[in-house]
């Protein structure tokens, strides 16, 4: 499997996180914000807002400078401790959301692991859109990037000039080519160097000799050319908050073989659960680590429905996920965790003779999860809506069960569509039932019907709903089967609906 690798660059963190740190008190984002920090023995310009971009300020400028230039400056001392502190917060916000593999990348951004996640997420830059909505709702500037290596999407996140910008998997070089040397993680005076030698582009970098290139300026350039490549792995090592229970293998000779993997796993988690059960915690996911020969890490999670220190259920749940690690020419270290582990107390036991009072499903839906999927094991729940298709929700599948809400005298078809699908019908009268329809593309004749039944708009959601209303049948065709239809509409008002017709449901 092709690598893939998320980052995320954040150009303004330190004054977004001002701006978020002083809440209903932040100044308008038009006003002009500087971070002051020290070069040398003078205070400089350390970091800046758009608003103070724009007006013709720069990083490193003095700040009598600056206040002279931007009238209404506001001057904050850099926090540079804590936004380094704040960062590797957000890292484990991202890795409880995205992938298990994240970490800080420098002080502006964050590298997340997206090899085999994207999936979960319907595709690369579906995920990439869903974690850049979410740092703009946090109130973070952010600008994302997906490529084959670590180096390749960093240069793309902060030289591309895209807010969004997803590689085809193995055309990362190609996309890196037109883009400045400064690109490559090199310090000032080696881009310095390399512009005084002619380079450039990272294309001109990669076409010229090697040799004479490392004996001029040393293993430096090469060696961050070959990890934006992808010709070098580099190992992103994950985040990990103090108080996360883990463990951790050393193995003296690489491992590779399934049963062997699977052996160490499961000696591991034994190990986590005895250290979670004298914390009295329980995990309620865990994520292992596997660190190649070769400096790469795969990683698998499994996630429990409820805290658990079961250590033969974790571990026969994390072995089923070994067989999408790929131990490469082998593995060399292993590291399990159980992030977010959560207090488990000991429950007395059934005693003899006593009637049980229910049966644990836990196993069940954290096995179902493991194979299927969390966002696919769930139970149903009701909400108070008139309409249909707003009067269910997902809930988790250890909530207890709760009855529901719809109308006792008239049944709900036990396959309900989360969207109506039109249908064409031939109805005779505005109150009666369709005398034949066609879904998707097969005609059914009606045999009998019941209804209608009329529901009308919710009008304390919107305003367009005020007149708006529906009409229920519930149909049997001639060979037996049964139909949810409505028709959207009273079926002369052209206020109360399209008047069309639609198919909501199937009886089982």
């Amino acid at each position: 499997m092709t690598p893939r690798v998320i980052s995320v660059f954040l150009p303004r963190w330190p004054t977004d996180r001002l701006r978020r740190s002083q809440g209903k008190t932040a100044p308008p984002p038009e006003t002009p914000i500087v971070m002051v920090g020290r070069v040398a023995r003078r205070r400089a310009i350390a970091h800046l807002n758009l608003a103070a971009a724009q007006a013709g300020l720069r990083i490193g400028q003095a700040v009598a400078h600056a206040t002279a230039l931007v009238p209404g400056l506001l001057l904050h001392d850099l926090d540079a401790a804590g936004d380094a502190a704040a960062l590797h917060r957000l890292a484990l916000w991202a890795q409880k959301l995205f992938s298990p593999t994240v970490a800080p990348d420098g002080g502006d951004g964050l590298v997340i692991d997206a090899t085999g996640c994207a999936h979960l997420f319907g595709g690369e830059e579906k995920m990439a859109i869903a974690i850049r909505e979410r740092l703009t709702q946090a109130g973070f500037t952010a600008t994302i990037a997906i490529a084959d290596s670590w180096g390749g999407a960093h240069a793309l996140a902060r030289f591309s000039r895209r807010a969004i910008f997803v590689t085809t998997p193995g055309a990362t070089g190609r996309e890196l080519k037109d883009l400045p040397v400064a690109a490559l993680r090199l310090s000032a005076d080696l881009v310095e160097g390399l512009g005084r030698l002619g380079f450039d582009t990272v294309g001109e970098l990669e076409a010229a000799p090697k040799g004479p290139l490392t004996h001029r300026l040393g293993l430096e350039p090469v060696r961050r050319l070959d990890q934006a490549y992808g010709r070098q792995a580099e190992p992103i090592e994950p985040v990990m908050a103090p108080q996360t229970p883990h463990v951790r293998r050393m193995f003296a000779e690489p491992i590779s073989a399934p049963e062997t993997m699977a052996r160490h796993v499961t000696e591991l988690v034994h190990e986590l659960c005895a250290a979670l059960e004298a914390a009295s915690l329980g995990a309620m996911r865990l994520d292992a680590w596997f660190t190649r020969v070769d400096n790469r890490i795969e990683a698998a999670r499994i996630g429990a429905s409820a805290p658990s220190r079961d250590a033969k259920r974790l571990a026969k749940l994390l072995c089923e996920k070994l067989e999408n690690v790929d131990p490469g020419f082998g593995v060399e270290k292993i590291v399990l965790a159980a992030p977010g582990a959560e207090p488990l107390a000991y429950k007395q036991g059934q005693a003899m003779g006593e009637a049980r009072q229910g049966v644990d499903l836990s196993g069940l839906i954290d096995t179902l999860s493991v194979r299927l999927g969390a966002e696919h094991v769930y139970r149903l729940a009701s909400v108070q809506s008139d309409l249909p298709e707003r009067s269910v929700r997902r809930a988790p599948a250890l909530d207890a069960p709760e009855g529901f809400s719809w109308p006792a005298d008239w049944p709900r078809p036990t396959r309900l569509f989360s969207r109506p699908e039109p249908i064409e019908t031939v109805a005779l009268l505005p109150d009666a039932p369709p005398a034949a329809f066609t879904w998707r593309g097969v005609r059914h004749r009606v045999r009998c019907a019941d209804g209608p039944e009329r529901v009308f708009g919710e009008w304390w959601k919107a305003d367009a709903e005020l007149a708006r209303s529906r009409d229920y049948f519930q149909v049997e065709d001639e060979s037996g089967e049964r139909f949810w239809i409505f028709r959207d509409g009273d079926g002369e008002d052209a206020q109360t609906g399209s008047q069309g017709w639609f198919m909501a449901g199937v009886f089982g």
